[in-house]
């Protein structure tokens, strides 16, 4: 499952990121806020119609906001 498919505040376990498809800065943003392999993370608010909007995700005790886009580049497993 993807990380922009996971219900909301259901806790996941993120399996990998691929940080291939990820610009550069947003990788390196990604990896300072912590998101990687094994962490657990919760999807706290979606935002927009469509499901076009972005996500806030909590790590840990930090709330990031996330593009969708970006958030479908990261696989999890639900809890």
């Amino acid at each position: 499952m993807r990380l922009d498919e996971l219900p909301l505040r259901q806790s996941a376990e993120i399996l990998t990121v691929d940080w291939d498809v990820l610009p550069p800065a947003e990788a390196r943003r990604l990896r300072e806020f912590g998101f990687a392999e094994g962490v657990i993370i919760q999807v706290r608010h979606r935002s927009g119609l469509f499901k076009r909007g972005p996500l806030a995700c909590q790590v840990g005790r930090m709330l990031v906001a996330l593009r969708r886009t970006h958030a479908a580049a990261i696989s999890v497993s639900a809890s």
